[in-house]
């Protein structure tokens, strides 16, 4: 496993010793280095290695960032306040040469307060169009299950079709368009859940915990040296620009995916609407999410082609927010990840022949 990827969980450990016909898979042999898809990986660790100046730890925050927003998805995250995400979004928009905003979601939010609305201009005496925060390229939407339905249903069409409708005038915005958005658990005081038609459009929900006691102390560290954010910010170098990026991301779709993975990525999403402890399982967008996302890793790790390991990877954040439990198994505490990794343990992995190679 390459490093600073998602970290490796009991899953694919726990595939070799329980499932012997799921030992690794054998790869396809190895080839010439892609020089495009080398770029590529050059630019995502120059871009990781500028994060980190201001940045310490969550791996898989980054990694999962940078995979969607290369995919051309959004990312729900759920974490406790205080972890500093705004901070890490202020530090990827400064990295990747793009406009940052951010909406505090509350229970008096309005679409209109996300959207803008229309103004009356007393000079030309006609109304015109004043944008609201969501014309940016990166956007914060922090607590977003703390706003009422009628505001999730504005942010709907702009993250399925990155335009505003307002008047019966559809507005443009400009890509690349990327949705960070953050919610309490639903356990807290005051929160709700998302529509499914609305979480849905999330292409991963990661779920961030606390940093190690070590990255704690390095925060500590960093922090006490009375630095000002702003100066801090200041200190990473843009590494590309909007446009660059939207190159970027078309080259993904000619990361070659064998018939056998996209086979596998079909078995994996389907098993989900017959397993027992599932209501409900995960759509046709799953697989996608699943097998964009699969490409644009495979990328990041210097290769052109997709392995299992990086369907493995990406099976929880891509799902665990697309499935409902039965009753029963909420009932009884279960838990979303534990019940999708017992799912892949399930199907077998596939490998690679000669005659299956990825084409040069």
């Amino acid at each position: 496993m390459e490093p600073n990827e998602f970290p490796q969980d009991a899953l694919s450990h726990n595939q070799s010793q329980n499932h012997p016909q799921q030992q690794s898979p054998a790869s396809p042999p190895e080839r010439p280095v892609n020089p495009i898809v080398l770029k590529f990986q050059q630019f995502y660790q120059r871009v990781r290695a500028e994060i980190a100046k201001v940045f310490v730890g969550q791996d898989e925050l980054v990694t999962g960032t940078l995979v969607a927003l290369f995919s051309g998805g959004h990312i729900l995250i759920e974490s406790v306040p205080g972890l500093g995400k705004t901070h890490f979004v202020r530090a990827l928009g400064r990295a990747l040469g793009c406009k940052f905003g951010r909406i505090q979601f509350t229970p008096d939010l309005m679409p209109s307060d996300v959207t803008g609305s229309p103004i009356f201009d007393m000079k030309e005496q006609e109304f015109r169009f004043r944008p609201g925060p969501i014309f940016t390229q990166l956007l914060l939407a922090d607590e977003i299950n703390r706003s009422p339905a009628k505001t999730h249903a504005a942010l709907l069409e702009i993250m399925q079709e990155s335009s505003v409708t307002v008047d019966g005038t559809t507005h443009r915005i400009a890509p690349p368009f990327f949705v960070m958005a953050t919610q309490n658990p639903i356990e807290s005081e005051g929160t709700y859940n998302l529509p499914e038609a609305q979480i849905d459009r999330f292409m991963f929900k990661l779920v961030i915990d606390y940093p190690t006691e070590d990255q704690e102390a390095e925060i500590l560290a960093m922090h006490g040296k009375r630095i000002d954010p702003a100066k801090k910010i200041e200190s990473v170098q843009p590494m590309t620009n909007p446009d660059e990026i939207l190159k970027v991301s078309a080259m993904i779709n000619d990361i070659f995916i064998a018939p056998q993975m996209i086979d596998y990525i079909n078995k994996i999403v389907r098993q989900t609407r017959t397993y027992p402890r599932f209501y409900m399982g995960a759509s046709p967008r799953a697989g996608i999410a699943l097998m964009q996302g699969s490409r644009t890793l495979a990328a990041f790790r210097g290769r052109d082609y997709v392995i299992p390991d990086d369907v493995i990877q990406l099976v929880l954040p891509t799902l665990r927010h697309r499935v409902m439990l039965t009753a029963e198994a909420e009932i009884e505490g279960q838990k979303a990840d534990v019940i999708l990794s017992q799912l892949l343990r399930t199907i077998e992995v596939p490998r690679f022949t000669n005659e299956q190679t990825p084409p040069t």
